[in-house]
């Protein structure tokens, strides 16, 4: 009778899916700026594995849109200019806004209160590092996402929207609108508990447009 391992085997997947997270926190954290090339040697080098993990993981994040591929040169944190921004926030304001209302409709008690535990917590992390900021926000959207029913169009979200909020860490939630931004959630989940007259892409539009106004104009906004 031979003796049952004591381990099991770590699967290339879960190696795959470590690295990609300790990749992400990195972006997130700001360890790895936006333009950073990510060289599979060195990564492999660094994490002690071996460059299939490495490889698989870096497709995985680019499939998220936090890495970029760029032909002949390699992997690279992806980097958002202005236009770049200007052109997501176009498809997301509409993708977004059908997947709100979706989720109005489908929105239960026992969701409501999750999605107000993630706005509250959401609040309280002005004072937490830009990454955990960040993550609150990415969760917090992504459960509306997922509220939706709709698999394809939050997945499609999250691909779009995930260098936004890497972006974010370096060039948004680092400044003095943290609060204003944090506190921009509220009508969004207004409109989920229909309590707002105003339509999706309104509401939508209106929580965008925050983070690219002048503070002067910003903190006039209740």
């Amino acid at each position: 009778m031979s003796k049952t391992p004591t381990f099991t085997p770590m699967a290339m997947t879960t190696l795959k899916e470590n690295i990609a997270g300790v990749l992400t926190d990195a972006i997130f954290s700001g360890k790895l700026k936006p333009g950073d090339r990510l060289n599979e040697s060195q990564l492999s080098r660094d994490l002690k594995v071996s460059r299939a993990p490495i490889r698989e993981a870096l497709q995985h994040l680019q499939e998220q849109g936090l890495v970029m591929n760029s032909p002949r040169r390699g992997m690279f944190v992806v980097l958002l200019e202005d236009d770049d921004i200007v052109k997501i926030n176009s498809v997301r304001l509409i993708l977004e806004a059908e997947s709100f209302r979706l989720a109005r409709e489908r929105m239960t008690k026992s969701d409501e209160a999750h999605l107000k535990q993630l706005l509250d917590r959401l609040e309280k992390s002005d004072a937490a590092e830009p990454s955990i900021r960040a993550r609150c926000d990415f969760e917090f959207h992504q459960a509306i996402w997922k509220l939706s029913g709709n698999e394809y169009l939050e997945r499609t979200l999250h691909g779009l929207t995930a260098p936004l909020f890497a972006h974010s860490v370096l060039k948004i939630l680092q400044s003095d609108r943290v609060r204003l931004i944090n506190r921009s959630h509220r009508p969004l989940m207004a409109f989920l508990q229909n309590k707002s007259e105003l339509p999706a892409e309104q509401v939508i539009a209106n929580h965008m447009r925050i983070p690219w106004t002048s503070n002067q104009k910003t903190e006039s906004r209740p």
